[in-house]
């Protein structure tokens, strides 16, 4: 049986939704209508899908259409994919008028705006899925399984390490999210993947948190510690920027940094290619937090976004031994159609690329063992953009390990970057339970 979606939010996260509705899955899925509040986006985005996929072009509703949009297509399933502090509204929206709502991560930037879409959920009984892909990649769906047969034991602590490189990392610094109304901060933007992934990883979820975290690197003040004199406030036409390798440069041939922004800038104004070393950024670039679960498990976790590589790190401690998992990441710029490899980890001169294993068990007594997962060309988010995918628009065939996230998953991925912060405003520690009430 067919199902009808619209994609709300048109930027560059909204391409692998698109993608697989006029692609892979379009036997049984179909696109009816893009809204934006940027009506050249919606173009560009009917553009791409006439030129590459030889669909036809769908109807475009501006922001303020939304409810025409739903009564004229009657659409089963409504995307979101708008900036963070719009999910809201969209999702609320969209299931007060019928339909199912698939939210790409965060679902929502705080704790009141999360309360609303509980009650509406519970109210409607309307369905709310939450994108997390990175519960899908094969390695992460390894370190799950491990952990679920108790190979480890009981997990005690956990220390778990995330670095955001000086392309990447710096990109949310360029953009909407360095405004911490719009996205909620890295803590709540970018961490809910890996907040998601603890509470999966250890079948549980955050009791209290306690956080740490400041602006540091980004911004003008910290430059101008740092002896730099010369600023710009955006890349484009700026013989300053074109000094700085922190600047987004972007060629005439970047069809879709063109296409989604510079050529649209005239419609809202929104500058993609701002200055990491400007003023009127809100958001941290270090960030330290300390969680309690309900299992009892306590997590340190860092995440620094300057750093000269890109990954993660997480450390399991149990009560049978110790489990260790490193992944090095490419880095990726939003709006790219490919991934953007600068600048990485890179070899030490004069040394051969080695290949450390990513995942290892170190029991309490004996040897460590290197536990192998499905490797090779698996495509975004470590392969779990395809899985997500079919999922999404196939339906779920086995949820043994619980890879699909609804709604309370989404809440408690953000909840304790909501809590950590609250915590980072007032020095104390905060329970998860005083912010929402389920």
């Amino acid at each position: 049986m067919s199902k009808n979606y619209v994609v709300v939010g048109t930027g560059g996260r909204s391409v692998m939704f698109v993608n697989a509705l006029v692609g892979p899955f379009k036997k049984n899925c179909r696109l009816k209508a893009f809204c934006d509040s940027n009506s050249k986006r919606m173009d560009f985005y009917n553009d791409y899908i006439a030129r590459d996929y030889k669909h036809c072009r769908v109807p475009t509703y501006k922001s303020n259409e939304f409810d025409r949009m739903i009564a004229e297509h009657k659409p089963d399933t409504v995307i979101v994919t708008t900036i963070d502090r719009m999910h809201h509204h969209y999702i609320i929206r969209a299931m007060e008028l019928g339909c199912d709502v698939i939210s790409e991560k965060p679902m929502t930037t705080d704790a009141e705006k999360c309360q609303m879409i509980v009650d509406t959920v519970k109210k409607t009984g309307k369905k709310l899925t939450v994108t997390f892909n990175y519960r899908y990649s094969p390695r992460n769906t390894k370190v799950k399984e491990v952990l679920a047969k108790g190979i480890a034991g009981e997990i005690i602590s956990v220390h778990f390490e995330w670095l955001l490189d000086t392309s990447h990392g710096a990109d949310y610094f360029r953009r909407w999210h360095r405004d911490k109304r719009n996205s909620g901060g890295l803590m709540v933007h970018k961490a809910t993947h890996h907040f998601d992934l603890m509470n999966w990883w250890l079948d549980s979820s955050p009791e209290t948190v306690f956080g740490m975290g400041d602006l540091r690197f980004y911004g003008k003040a910290n430059a101008e510690k740092r002896g730099v004199a010369e600023f710009y406030s955006r890349v484009r036409n700026s013989k300053v920027a074109a000094k700085d390798p922190f600047a987004l440069k972007v060629s005439e041939k970047d069809i879709w940094l063109n296409g989604l922004y510079y050529n649209a800038e005239s419609e809202d104004s929104y500058y993609r290619d701002q200055s990491v070393f400007g003023d009127g950024i809100s958001i941290e670039d270090s960030m330290s937090v300390m969680v309690k679960y309900r299992n009892k498990a306590v997590m340190t976790y860092a995440l620094n976004a300057f750093c000269p590589w890109e990954g993660y790190r997480v450390c399991f401690n149990g009560t049978k031994g110790r489990l260790e998992f490193n992944v090095v990441e490419k880095s990726y710029v939003s709006g790219h159609h490919e991934d953007f490899n600068m600048p990485g980890m890179r070899e030490l001169e004069g040394q051969k690329e080695t290949l450390v294993p990513e995942i290892i068990f170190q029991p309490l007594w004996g040897k460590p063992q290197v536990i192998e997962y499905e490797k090779g060309n698996l495509g975004g988010h470590g392969g779990g953009d395809e899985r997500l995918l079919k999922d999404i628009f196939e339906g779920v065939k086995d949820n043994s390990l619980k890879h699909s996230a609804g709604y309370l998953d989404g809440a408690m991925s953000i909840l304790t970057g909501i809590a950590a912060n609250e915590s980072f405003k007032t020095g104390m520690p905060v329970k998860v339970s005083d912010l929402v009430k389920f």
